[in-house]
């Protein structure tokens, strides 16, 4: 792995970070406050190509790899975690597994609209009494005649409302089979597909969450993506590069934490001195760098391994939990350097806290990360 940002990765956060101070920035308190999701700054960014980021230029995409994908969703997290989320979410889960596992028809219909950003994705896995246990689903997809009828429902969905078409995983085999499960690509407006309750969250608030419910809705046989049965199995293969995108969230919103209480330490005066000076703050700072940077070394070797078409099953979990795990620590010492203040909406550190903690959660708790790495270390 390059241990210099190459031209292009320079260039996309160079980029990111005009458009984050321009477009972001002003206005992400607001929106945090309000829990609005901003769906015309992801238009923007299709605009920009960061909606698809990874899909060939064939259909419609910016052609980068996984090198530039992280840089991306980092630059973007140290503005905003929330904006770096649903940007992840849309690339790596909805538009990653459409990429991934359709059929060349699939890809032409839904890829173009994808990576422009014209169209919002969603990914449905996730349910209210499942979680991580995903063997276990109780939605249904029963084959009746050309169509599949779904019921059930799915949470913690990003973009469950706003999105315009969602890939949603539906058991159609027995409950624990692993080869039971489809995946089926479902627009937004197809009679009985609807968004359920929206999540009032503690963090990440302006990136939608929301339930999505199946109410005898009729999906069309030529929706399923693969093989009848496959949708597991596809899932699996699809969170392995979502890890390495949750760690590069948790990456930017690390180094956002880090900049913002390093840049404190050298104003804030105490004692007739900046509190950079008090070895009880420097070495803050000293830990919450040198394990940043570890985090980045693992996020990029795996990104750089999963560009190389490397098997990343153990490398994106060991990335995502160090990561997320660093995430927090850093957040939690950003808090403690900016004391008090950092306990006020004022200053940026009680976001970077608040935001911080879904990345030990989604897409795969820290305890999970645990069971796949000690799972590929046994084999």
């Amino acid at each position: 792995m390059e241990a210099v940002a190459t031209e292009n990765q320079t260039m996309i956060a160079q980029m990111v970070r005009d458009f984050g101070a321009q477009h972001i920035k002003p206005n992400m308190m607001k929106w945090d406050e309000s829990q609005e999701f901003p769906i015309h700054i992801f238009h923007q960014l299709g605009e920009l190509g960061l909606m698809g980021v990874l899909v060939p230029q064939e259909y419609g995409g910016s052609g980068f790899g996984y090198m530039e994908y992280v840089t991306a969703i980092a630059e973007l997290a140290k503005i905003d975690g929330s904006i770096g989320l649903s940007m992840a979410a849309h690339n790596s889960l909805c538009t990653g597994h459409i990429l991934q596992h359709a059929s060349e028809e699939q890809k032409h219909k839904y890829l173009p609209k994808l990576a422009s950003g014209e169209w919002i994705g969603a990914w449905g896995l996730t349910e209210p009494n499942t979680g991580s246990d995903a063997g276990n689903m109780r939605t249904t997809a029963v084959l009746d005649g050309d169509h599949y009828v779904l019921n059930g429902a799915k949470n913690f969905i990003t973009h469950g409302k706003s999105g315009h078409v969602a890939v949603v995983i539906a058991r159609t085999g027995e409950v624990g089979d692993s080869r039971g499960m489809t995946a089926f690509i479902i627009e937004r407006g197809t009679p009985g597909f609807a968004a359920g309750r929206k999540e009032d969250k503690l963090g990440m608030r302006a990136s939608e969450t929301t339930e999505l419910i199946f109410t005898d809705c009729r999906v069309p046989k030529e929706n399923v993506i693969g093989q009848v049965g496959d949708g597991f199995v596809q899932a699996l293969k699809v969170l392995d590069g979502g890890r390495i995108s949750i760690a590069a969230l948790s990456l930017g919103i690390a180094q956002g934490a880090y900049e913002a209480a390093l840049q404190y330490s050298k104003e804030r005066q105490q004692f007739n001195q900046p509190i950079s000076n008090f070895q009880g703050i420097s070495f803050k700072l000293a830990d919450m760098a040198t394990e940043i940077e570890a985090a980045s070394q693992l996020t990029y070797r795996a990104a750089s391994m999963k560009d190389a078409g490397l098997n990343v099953n153990l490398e994106s979990a060991m990335a995502k939990l160090y990561a997320s795990e660093v995430c927090v620590r850093a957040a939690n010492e950003g808090v403690q350097i900016f004391g008090g203040y950092g306990y006020t909406k004022d200053y940026p550190a009680e976001k970077y806290y608040r935001d911080s903690k879904l990345c030990t959660i989604g897409e795969g708790t820290s305890e999970i990360q645990k069971l796949v790495i000690a799972r590929a270390l046994l084999k």
